[in-house]
């Protein structure tokens, strides 16, 4: 539940910058209008320095550092508009890749290099700096993943030496399972080493097996080993559906020795936290996995509502001494949708959710999105000239009422479709550009898992900028074959039973409900028992929804030299220290999470990437902020003031 050391009203000035602010960013995280400020540093933590790497917001990912604590590499995303720097060559700014920072003395850091990546090629939350000592290799490697973002674009995973980080030499790009025509985009990424071998697991974006392992003993020449289907692989199969979850699905992982055997963590979305044994990778074996706590934990706390809970599972690592491990839970929407079919043989209730970018359905003017609904394909660019205005097929709708267009994600194996998969983001302003009040995005075959999860929805990322005029939402695939009184389909490939584009369906409704953002959880390691659960205050204020930046936690990194510790990077929320404590020490049932300190700039911050490392009987922690680049804090016992 929320603990809260301090008093953090006397840090916290709790009001938005002018103006829109820095949006955060697009191809993955949810608007920003302005920034939550503060007053600098409270309880444990303390301010070292800063490396600004760039005057662009948005353009800053994740953050990594060397084993010995020696450099700090910082991911580059590039342009926020990457199909405007596409068609301009890349000339509009360094194209995407990773900035090295000397930080031997981190009250006066460096930055020394940076290592372009291929163009339209992003760099994001996949970043890692290894050893790797093989027959083939024996020096440092820094592990980076690649999404694409333009013509130009491949994906796979880029592997660089840099045992001398001065003079980083390429050892291999853009390797990893191949499908519709290139290597698949893979979201993030993480290498290990065990005996005389090394791998990189990878997040797959486009395959339903998502969770690939490379063998890159030979770091110039890697080789797939293995794929796996959580959802197929684990005895019986990850069920969250009996609580309304629904994207069950790879985000994260991180591999470590525990007991003699390497266990990976992974982090699968709605299906909670997985643990594998990957000792030997391509026969990994279920060790056990979470449930979410049915009503959400922290819902009940802050706002006493009894709702399920949204999964959301990003992030998570073990604690110094493997007891426990910590988990974030991204959610950038604080309210949830409550979606129904009004009319026709089908009206009832059906999961839903609402996009973090577009316009909140709270603003429109009765506070829900509602009206008739007419079928548009995948609206994706190249689509837009056979989708129907609002005005042809609706010239009059009643008061109150919007046009609502409903598209599909993808395509992805439809043969009927010759084009590639386009952004949740172009979808909606094909909506925008055709006049109408409101975009759909259905999930598709494969993210309906063939049928195993027909209700399952991804309400995805912004891929590109443009000015959002209007509420974007998502449904299951299911619900909208209903929509359209159509029997519902899953097979892949594609067999032709979509409604035709015009198709006029049945009048929906949406109707927001305060939720709160994304948040903390503590879990034991071998029990799987969710402990308790941290957030923000801010997070669970209502009058904090908008305005304010993003108030969700994204990642977590534990100390390296105290089991107790961890930090957070909150995105508009800071940095902040948290720590276990625990009533009875011999009990795991009496440990909560607490908050010890944190840093929020007068000026506001967006951290997305957090790492820590221990020098000289001292704690660091590195934070990268999306809007200039990388922070460099010492976690001690004084407390700084603000």
């Amino acid at each position: 539940m929320r603990k809260t050391a301090l008093a953090l009203g006397a840090v916290l000035a709790a009001t938005a910058l002018g103006g829109t602010g820095a949006s955060a960013h697009p191809e993955q995280h949810g608007p920003d209008e302005g920034h939550l400020l503060g007053s600098g540093a409270w309880g444990n933590m303390h301010l070292l320095d800063r490396v600004d790497v760039t005057d662009t917001p948005n353009t800053v990912a994740d953050v990594a550092v060397s084993p010995d604590g020696d450099y700090a590499y910082v991911a580059h995303w590039g342009e926020p508009d990457c199909a405007a720097n596409s068609e301009a060559g890349g000339q509009n700014s360094p194209d995407a890749g990773a900035h090295v920072i000397d930080i031997r003395d981190p009250s006066n850091a460096q930055k020394i290099g940076f290592i372009p990546h291929s163009q339209d090629s992003r760099p994001g939350e996949g970043m890692q700096v290894v050893d790797i000592a093989t027959k083939a290799f024996s020096g440092r490697m820094l592990v980076m993943n690649n999404e694409q973002c333009g013509k130009n674009g491949k994906g796979g995973v880029s592997l660089y030496n840099v045992t001398n980080p001065r003079k980083p030499t390429k050892l291999s790009e853009h390797f990893g399972d191949r499908g519709f025509g290139d290597t698949n985009d893979i979201h993030s990424s993480w290498a290990w080493q065990d005996g005389g071998r090394a791998y990189v697991v990878m997040t797959d974006n486009f395959e339903a097996a998502d969770l690939d392992i490379l063998d890159v003993t030979n770091p110039k020449r890697p080789r797939l080993i293995a794929e796996y289907n959580l959802n197929t692989y684990i005895p019986g199969g990850i069920d969250q559906q009996s609580i309304g979850l629904q994207e069950s699905s790879l985000h994260d992982m991180v591999v470590k020795r525990i007991d003699g055997r390497q266990i990976m963590l992974v982090s699968y979305w709605d299906g909670g936290y997985v643990q594998l044994d990957v000792t030997d990778p391509a026969n990994a074996q279920f060790v056990s996995e979470t449930d979410y706590a049915n009503p959400d934990p922290e819902l009940l706390e802050s706002a006493g509502k009894a709702l399920p809970p949204e999964g959301n599972g990003h992030q998570a690592e073990y604690t110094l001494d493997d007891r426990f491990f910590i988990a974030t839970d991204e959610d950038f929407s604080p309210y949830r949708s409550v979606f129904t079919i009004d009319t026709g043989d089908h009206a009832g209730s059906y999961p839903a959710g609402e996009f973090g970018w577009t316009v909140p359905i709270r603003q429109l003017s009765d506070g829900k999105l509602n009206g008739p609904t007419v079928y548009g394909g995948y609206g994706c660019p190249g689509d837009r000239a056979g989708v129907p205005s609002a005005e042809a097929v609706f010239p009059v709708v009643a008061p109150g009422e919007e046009r609502i267009l409903v598209l599909q994600r993808g395509p992805v194996e439809d043969p009927s479709a010759s084009g590639g998969a386009c952004f949740f983001s172009e979808k909606v302003e094909t909506a925008q550009l055709k006049g109408y009040d409101g975009a759909i995005v259905a999930n598709h075959h494969v993210g309906a898992q063939s049928g195993s999860a027909p209700d399952a929805y991804i309400c995805g990322s912004m891929g590109h900028d443009f000015t959002v005029a209007i509420p974007g939402t998502c449904i299951g695939h299911r619900s909208m074959h209903l929509m359209f009184d159509d029997e519902p389909a899953y097979e892949t490939p594609y067999a032709g039973n979509e409604p035709a584009i015009g198709t006029v369906g049945e009048r929906v409704s949406f109707t927001p409900d305060f939720d709160g953002w994304g948040y903390v959880h503590l879990f034991g390691r071998e029990s799987a028992q969710g402990l308790d659960t941290f957030a923000i205050d801010e997070a669970h204020q209502e009058d904090k929804a908008s305005g304010f930046g993003d108030l969700t936690v994204h990642e977590v990194a534990t100390d390296k030299g105290d089991a107790s510790r961890a930090y957070l990077s909150y995105y508009s929320g800071g940095m902040r220290a948290i720590e276990i404590q625990c009533s009875d020490p011999s009990d795991e049932t009496t440990c909560e999470l607490v908050e010890t300190g944190g840093y929020l700039d007068p000026d506001g911050n967006d951290f997305w990437g957090v790492e820590t490392f221990s020098k000289g009987g001292r704690t660091f922690v590195l934070g990268s902020d999306m809007d200039d680049g990388l922070w460099i804090f010492e976690a001690d016992d004084h407390d700084h003031g603000g």
